[in-house]
C-alpha cells in the first residue's frame, strides 16, 4: 500500500485533547493525533516529553484527566491493561517482564488471560514464531536466551492475542544490527496484515526507515507531525528539541607522557555473581590516559560483569586489574574511587541509584570519597547539596529539586543526573555501561561531549554500550563482548556497521543469517 493509500485507510485509534498532570508537571497537555489501520506510527520526543505517560493511558495503566480516546469508532477508556488487551491493544515494554527460571511457553502462558494447555500452547508458539520470522523454542529456559530472543518471547506473547494495535517502547535498544533487520521484517509483515504499530524510539534513522507517520511531542504538547522518510534524522531531532544540534567536537589528541596504562586488564576470568549471568573469560585490554575504548555487545554477554570487575564490586586476583602499574584487582569500590576510578552501571534504579533516597543522598553515595563530603566521620550536607545542585544545573536534570527521591525522575532525567554525578568527580579512569540509555538526542550529545572532555583532561575511559552511535562517535578503539569473551581491539575509524554486527555476534553473527531452518 502506498503512503497515500495508507493514510486514506480507516482510522483505528484517535486521541483527542488528552491531558494528564502530576504534581509539579503536566505530562500531556491537550494531545491529539490518530493512527490508521496497519500504520506504523512513531512517537518522538525528548525525555520527559510525555511519551510514556501517553502510551500508559492507551494501555490502561494511567487515566487521563481530560480529553477522550476512540478505538475503532467506539469510546475507549481502559480501566486497566486487561481491558486494553481485550480491546485489541498489546504492548511490549522496554524492560522485559520475564521469569528467567521458567521456559518460553510458561512465560507466555503467564501473560495470557486464559492460556490453553501447555502442549497446544507450545505448538501455537512454534507456529506463530515461524510465521513471523522470529524462531523460538517453547521449551528453552528464558535465562538461557539472548536479549533478542527474550524480546521475541514478549512479542509472541502479544501476537497470540491477535492485537489490532501493538505498542513498542524502545524495542531495538538491546539488539544487534542483524536482529534489528529481523524485527523490522516482522513489524512490516504485521503492518501489511492490518495491525497498527505505535513505535517509540530514540533511533531516528530507524524511524525514517520503518515508520509511515510520526507525532512529535515536546514538554507534553504535540509540536509537529510528519512523514519520517521525508525528513533527515537531524531535522527530526531538531523538531524534538526545538533547537539546532551540534555534534560532539573532538579536540586534537594530546600526547600524555607515561609508560604505564591508566587501566590494564590481564587475562581476567571471573564467574558471574548474577543469576543466569555470563562468566568473563580471559579478558585482556589496556587504556591509556586520554583514550576512549568502546566496548559493544548485546545485553547478557558479560557487560554487567565487566563493569563489576572494573568498579571493584566483583574482586579478582590482584594482578588481573592494574592501574598505572599497581595491582588493584583485590580492592573494593571505595578504595578504587580513592584511586581515581568512577563507574556507572547500566541498572539505574537499585544499582546506580537508591530509588527511595533523594538526589542529594544519591550524590553522596558515590561522591563522598572523591568530593571530600565527609569530615571526621560526619557528612558535610552543605557541600553535598551544593554539588547536587551543580549536577542538576549542568546536566539539565528536570526535577522539582534535589530533595526529590531518585525514583520520581523520568528514566532519562535520572540517567543525566547519574552521568553528571560520575563525570564531575575529576576521574582518572571512567567506566560506564550504557551512558545514554533512554536519553534523547540533545542529552545524549551532551553526555558524549562530557565523556570526551574527561578524556581530554587525561582520564582513561571505557564505554560499554549497546548503542553503536555512542561508540562510533566517541571511541578511539573498539572491541565487542560476546559470551564473556572480548574480541581483538580495532581502531574505530573506518569500521562498518556490518563488521561491528559480526563482532558483536561473535560466531553468532553467521548464525543469525542462516536462521531459516
Amino acid at each position: 500500500m502506498t503512503q497515500a493509500g495508507k493514510h486514506m485507510a480507516e482510522e483505528l485509534l484517535a486521541i483527542d485533547g488528552v491531558t494528564k498532570a502530576y504534581p509539579g508537571v503536566v505530562a500531556n497537555s491537550d494531545v491529539s493525533f490518530s493512527i490508521t489501520k496497519g500504520e506504523i506510527h512513531a512517537l518522538l520526543g525528548e525525555n520527559g516529553a510525555g511519551k510514556s505517560t501517553l502510551v500508559k493511558m492507551i494501555y490502561g495503566l494511567v487515566k487521563p484527566d481530560s480529553g477522550k480516546m476512540t478505538l475503532r469508532g467506539q469510546s475507549f477508556a481502559p480501566a486497566e491493561p486487561r481491558a486494553a488487551r481485550a480491546s485489541g491493544v498489546a504492548m511490549v515494554f522496554q524492560h522485559f517482564s520475564l521469569f528467567e527460571a521458567l521456559t518460553v511457553a510458561e512465560n507466555v502462558a503467564l501473560g495470557m488471560e486464559n492460556p490453553p494447555q501447555m502442549r497446544a500452547l507450545a505448538a501455537r508458539i512454534k507456529e506463530v514464531s515461524e510465521d513471523y520470522g522470529l524462531p523460538l523454542d517453547p521449551d528453552r529456559m528464558v535465562g538461557d536466551l539472548s536479549a533478542g530472543e527474550r524480546q521475541r518471547v514478549e512479542i509472541i506473547r502479544c501476537l497470540l492475542q491477535d492485537p489490532k494495535l501493538l505498542i513498542m517502547d524502545e524495542p531495538t535498544s538491546v539488539l544487534t544490527p542483524q536482529e534489528v533487520e529481523i524485527l523490522f521484517k516482522t513489524l512490516r509483515q504485521l503492518s501489511a496484515e492490518g495491525t497498527a504499530i505505535l513505535y517509540i524510539s530514540h533511533k531516528l534513522e530507524e524511524i525514517r526507515a520503518l515508520c509511515d507517520g510520526a507525532t512529535i511531542l515536546r514538554r507534553g504538547k504535540v509540536v509537529a507531525s510528519c512523514i519520517p522518510a521525508e525528513k533527515t534524522a537531524r531535522e527530526l531531532a531538531e523538531l524534538m528539541v526545538g533547537a539546532v544540534l551540534t555534534p560532539p567536537a573532538r579536540a586534537a589528541k594530546k600526547a600524555w607522557p607515561e609508560t604505564e596504562a591508566a587501566l590494564e586488564v590481564r587475562g581476567l576470568s571471573a564467574t558471574s555473581p548474577i543469576p543466569f549471568g555470563t562468566a568473563l573469560k580471559e579478558i585482556s585490554f589496556s587504556v591509556r590516559r586520554g583514550e576512549v575504548l568502546g566496548i559493544a555487545g548485546v545485553a547478557g554477554n558479560g557487560q554487567d560483569e565487566l563493569l563489576l570487575a572494573l568498579s571493584g564490586e566483583l574482586r579478582s586476583d590482584p594482578q588481573m586489574v592494574l592501574s598505572f602499574g599497581k595491582p588493584i584487582g583485590a580492592l573494593g569500590p571505595s578504595e578504587r574511587r580513592a584511586a581515581g576510578f568512577v563507574a556507572a552501571p547500566e541498572d539505574r534504579l537499585g544499582h546506580a541509584a537508591a530509588p527511595d533516597m533523594s538526589l542529594m543522598e544519591n550524590a553522596l553515595l558515590s561522591g563522598a570519597v572523591r568530593k571530600g563530603l565527609t569530615r571526621r566521620g560526619f557528612i558535610d550536607w552543605g557541600a553535598t547539596a551544593s554539588w547536587a545542585e551543580e549536577i542538576v544545573a549542568r546536566f539539565d536534570v528536570r526535577t522539582p529539586g534535589i530533595s526529590v527521591a531518585a525514583r520520581a525522575l523520568s528514566g532519562g532525567n535520572l540517567q543525566k543526573f547519574l552521568m553528571g554525578r560520575e563525570l564531575s568527580q575529576s576521574p582518572a579512569v571512567v567506566v560506564i555501561n550504557q551512558p545514554t540509555w533512554g536519553v534523547d538526542a540533545a542529552a545524549a550529545a551532551f553526555i558524549r561531549q562530557e565523556i570526551l572532555n574527561r578524556a581530554e583532561e587525561g582520564a582513561a575511559v571505557v564505554v560499554i554500550s549497546q548503542d553503536l552511535d555512542d561508540l562510533l562517535e566517541i571511541s578511539d578503539r573498539f572491541a565487542a563482548l560476546n559470551e564473556g569473551r572480548l574480541s581483538p581491539m580495532r581502531p574505530t575509524e573506518g569500521l562498518t556497521v556490518d563488521e561491528i554486527g559480526l563482532m558483536m555476534g561473535g560466531a553468532h553473527g553467521m548464525e543469525v543469517a542462516h536462521h531459516g531452518h
